[in-house]
């Protein structure tokens, strides 16, 4: 609070304020900061709501020791001044008891002789105020039940009575009805029980929350898979963080540990670490402490007790020395309140949760399935694994290394890895053999692999650096050819190096574009130089230079878009076939074949290059190499794809991503793979395998260290989620990415981090989950106005920002986002979407606000309405109808919210004529329809003109069903019966 509230009205502002924020030290700080201002004002009234307010943030922020104080104050405040609490404040004082006893129950310093003596104060008061006693019933059944006696008869008691006034909530009492029966082990009947608060039908601010989070295991037990899995992403995400549902997340980690889901539950113990130290409610702790060591017990069990946790603040743990100390807390916890209680009931409830089996061995909780293999530390990446076995004796490594090599066998970088480990060893003895040949021949062979990989990375100033290295290295062994090869790469490396200052977004892209075409046609001819000055050469390095050559044709294409530029293309292909073809060269043969159909691809001509990819993938079938196909087989899934045939398609597609699980991984892209079968997927209406592919295509490019490309396709999954209403889905992919170390740490892309946000935000919208969607689209709109480099992206922003506030009836604040849209959108135009946000908040204005919103409503409209007209004036078209038709059916509509029912009609007819009468476009009969059903609303009931309504009403149904429209119609038709009706 930054300043204390002069006055009442002050105060009473500064307490609706506190309350729309969340539970937690912030909102209780500033409850505390409000009560001793209250008290400065000496009136009974603003202290006692200043009270309220703060006992809230007790309760909800698990202070329970706190919480009885405050009451106190509050009850005697009741007892000096009864007349000073008027029926509202005096509901809230007597709801409160239950608070106080709650709070009790969770202190094992309260002995339980104090327990009882307050549930007896509870039930004295209640009798002398005349209330029901219903509601001290069911704190006898829920002590009884904290301390483990028979609850048989203290259930009866509460559950029989007719509920009051006073009562809990519904969901809340059906909670305690399925955990009387969860306890006497019936999953069955509990789990009936819980129908009304499971399905939606009940809840409040702790519920379903809190019964999901007790249903999960039964569930379970009973074979709903699929339920437990939904509940658990809802009923997550509404109690993670909060102190107060410590307890919940707790249920949540030991529902991951018991499904196979041991690495979701580290991530979301990660992000729960505060509660370690925002949770004052020992029975909270305890119950926290239990789930936690459930899942940390799993995971060390598993052998990974290595693993870093999250756990209690001050220094590191390991998931081995979390666990004992969580051990130790919660055991001390459990016996303390079973010395307080005399029983044994909480260490027996912990030992039952810690001695539970898994229930299920996996679990696909999420569109992130994640193991415990995934969350170990990132070391430096595994050498790939060969299909056979390597030779150890370092003369014959080295033999099978270039024989791979140069067949272009994809084992041969796991024979380079080996042999590079080998040789930086300091033991290391060369073979003394003159087939193996000099160290330094050796030596420029492991360079001149370095630079393959770190060409394939697109590192490529790196690459020819390390090409020409390699290259003197080569001359060094009297190796002229392998020298020549080494510094042709070079030169094409070189030619991909993007110059400084030409990514930039201001850069003229013809120009660019010129200047790329001039390198990459500079580079083939020192290509061609290169081999001419080489004669002699092993054939396979003579290839090899050819494709170099083909290679730098194929750039320049892509860096021009000239169909003049592929037939030097096809050219330079056709003599590496003859060339390939001619020596025996299988794999280049292959390649050949591979550029020609990519080449036609490229060019356009689909047909043809679906015809070449067919032959090469027949003749890979019959004659090698095998570990092409799979590229082939991608190249043809894409051609076939855009011919439309997304069937045969994802055949290809999937016959490829099949066959590369033979290979090594740097053999084929197999993340790209699994993108492309996704999209085939999409057009097949086949969603969820899309989804599974492309979460698994950015799982491995997120193994592969390329993190951008893999948050990108995360990105379009959670976008695909969203888009078929997935939205638990949706949310807890992104949860799980916003996470991630290097989105924390703001390494990470800022505007793909605010892409994952905002498509969060817009499932939390999705979800109705208004109170979040609104706070993270506020914050987005704050960080997108400084994106003076792409004012359209703001612009969108804060206009969906704005409705969102005009959703909540904060149209001061709504006025304020819409605002910077339209100066954002007058940098970088977003006509449609701004005039569609203004249309809506006046929309939202003149519904909520009636009458009394007509002015403000107008003022948005007005907006608008200079939106369409330097749209018209620049020529734009609306996707649907123009703009200056949805403006005057806007006006019609608020007009006839505000009651001004002669301007309503007039600006539907308005609408009316732009729109035109309809034809056969289903969209624009409906949009017709709706005006025409509006316009007779306002005209036959509101201005009660029946015959020129009914008229207008009926021509306009006998229209539509006319040209077919019939489902148009009924609308038109129903609203006639009535006007008739009214006549």
């Amino acid at each position: 609070m930054q300043t204390a509230p002069q006055t009442t009205d002050e105060l009473y502002e500064a307490l609706r304020e506190n309350d729309r924020r969340p539970y937690g030290r912030t909102r209780t700080v500033t409850a505390e900061e409000l009560a001793e201002a209250a008290e400065l004002f000496g009136e009974p009234v603003p202290l006692i709501h200043a009270l309220l307010e703060l006992q809230e943030a007790y309760t909800y922020g698990s202070e329970p020791r706190k919480s009885p104080v405050v009451f106190a104050r509050l009850l005697n405040l009741f007892d000096e001044q009864p007349e000073v609490f008027d029926d509202r404040l005096r509901h809230q004082l007597f709801w409160r008891f239950k608070w106080v006893a709650n709070a009790l129950r969770c202190l094992p310093e309260v002995p339980l002789a104090s327990l009882r003596q307050w549930q007896t104060e509870m039930r004295d008061r209640y009798e002398k105020a005349g209330l029901d006693l219903q509601p001290y019933y069911g704190q006898v059944y829920q002590l009884a039940a904290h301390v483990g006696e028979d609850t048989a008869l203290a259930y009866e008691l509460w559950a029989g009575r007719t509920r009051g006034m006073l009562s809990d909530c519904e969901a809340c009492e059906t909670c305690e009805r399925a955990l009387y029966h969860l306890a006497a082990g019936d999953d069955e009947r509990a789990l009936r029980a819980w129908e009304p608060v499971l399905g939606g039908e009940e809840s409040c601010q702790e519920e379903p929350a809190r019964s999901v989070s007790y249903a999960l295991l039964p569930l379970l037990r009973a074979g709903r898979t699929d339920e437990a899995r939904g509940l658990h992403l809802a009923g997550y995400r509404g109690c993670r963080r909060n102190p107060s549902m410590a307890g919940e997340v707790g249920r949540h980690l030991e529902f991951c540990a018991l499904t196979g889901n041991e690495a979701r539950g580290l991530e979301l113990l990660a992000e729960n670490r505060t509660l370690f130290e925002e949770v004052d409610s020992p029975l909270a702790q305890l119950d926290l402490l239990t789930g936690v060591e459930v899942l940390l017990a799993r995971v060390e069990a598993l052998g990974h007790g290595e693993l870093p946790a999250a756990g209690f603040p001050g220094r590191s743990w390991t998931v081995a020395s979390l666990r004992a100390e969580v051990r130790r807390r919660a055991d001390d916890l459990a016996a303390r309140f079973d010395a307080r209680n005399g029983t044994t009931a909480h260490t027996d409830r912990r030992a039952a949760r810690l001695g539970r089996a898994p229930l299920l061995k996996s679990l696909e909780l999420t569109l992130r399935p994640r193991t415990l293999e995934d969350v170990v530390p990132a070391t430096a990446p595994a050498a790939p694994e060969p299909a056979e076995a390597l030779p150890e004796a370092p003369a014959e490594l080295i033999g099978r290394a270039r024989e791979l090599d140069e067949q272009g066998h994809p084992d041969a970088h796991a024979c380079w890895a080996r042999l590079r480990a080998l040789t930086t060893a300091p033991d290391y003895v060369h073979p003394d053999d003159p087939e193996v040949g000099p160290l330094v021949r050796l030596r420029a062979d492991l360079l001149e692999e370095e630079a393959t990989l770190a060409d394939r990375k697109d590192a490529h100033a790196d690459a020819a650096a390390l090409y020409e290295e390699a290259a003197g290295l080569y001359e060094d062994a009297g190796l002229p050819g392998h020298a020549v090869f080494a510094r042709a790469s070079a030169v094409l490396a070189r030619a991909q190096v993007v110059p400084p200052g030409a990514a930039e977004e201001d850069a003229d892209p013809e120009a660019r574009a010129a200047a790329q075409v001039a390198v990459f046609t500079q580079a083939h001819a020192e290509l061609v130089r290169l081999q001419e000055q080489a004669p002699g050469i092993a054939p396979y390095l003579e290839a090899r230079l050819l494709r170099l050559r083909v290679s730098a044709r194929g750039l320049r294409l892509q860096a021009s878009g000239d169909r003049e530029h592929v037939a030097p293309i096809l050219a330079e292909a056709e003599l590496l076939y003859d060339f390939a073809t001619r020596h025996g060269l299988t794999g280049q043969i292959a390649a050949a074949r591979l550029l020609r159909a990519t080449t036609h691809a490229m060019a356009g001509d689909l047909p043809t290059a679906l015809a070449e990819a067919d032959g090469l993938v027949e003749l890979l079938r019959t004659d090698g190499p095998a570990w092409h196909l799979p590229r082939a087989l991608s190249l043809r899934g894409k051609i076939q794809f855009g011919l439309g045939d997304a069937e045969a398609a994802h055949a290809s597609l999937s016959e490829g991503i099949r066959l590369a699980a033979e290979w090594p991984a740097e053999a084929v892209d197999v993340p790209t793979l699994h993108g492309e079968l996704a999209q085939a997927c999409m057009s097949l209406g086949r969603n969820d395998e899309a989804l599974r592919h492309l979460t698994r295509s950015a799982e491995l490019e997120l193994r592969a260290g390329a993190r951008f490309d893999a948050f990108c396709t995360y990105s379009n999954a959670a976008q695909l989620s969203l888009d078929l209403g997935r939205i638990e889905d949706c949310v807890a992919l992104l949860d799980s990415l916003l996470v991630e170390p290097d989105v924390v740490d703001g390494e990470l892309d800022d505007r793909l981090v605010a892409q994952l946000r905002l498509t969060r935000a817009r499932a939390l919208r999705a979800g109705d989950d208004l109170k979040a969607a609104t706070a993270e689209f506020v914050a987005l709109a704050a960080e997108s106005a400084g994106w003076d480099d792409d004012p359209g992206s703001h612009a969108m922003i804060a206009a969906e920002t704005a409705v969102l506030l005009g959703e909540a009836g904060e149209f001061v604040k709504a006025r304020e986002a819409v605002d910077q849209a339209l100066a954002a959108h007058a940098r970088d135009p977003r006509y449609e979407l701004v005039s569609n946000a203004l249309r809506e908040l006046a929309r939202l204005q003149a519904q909520q606000q009636g009458p009394e919103g007509l002015t403000g409503a107008r003022v948005f409209l007005a907006d608008a309405g200079r939106v369409a007209d330097a749209a018209r004036a620049v020529g734009f078209e609306a996707h649907g109808r123009s703009l200056d038709t949805a403006l005057a059916y806007e006006h019609g509509r608020i007009n006839a919210y505000a009651g001004a029912y002669d301007e309503a009609l007039a600006a539907l007819e308005k609408a009316l004529g732009l729109l035109g009468e309809p034809g056969e476009d289903a969209d624009v009969a409906g949009e017709w329809a709706e005006c025409v059903r509006l316009a007779g609303v306002v005209e036959g009931v509101y201005l009660e003109r029946t015959a020129p309504a009914l008229a207008r009403v009926e021509a306009a149904a006998d229209l539509l069903t006319g040209l077919g429209h019939t489902e148009e119609a009924e609308s038109l038709t129903g609203l006639a019966e009535r006007l008739r009706d009214g006549e």
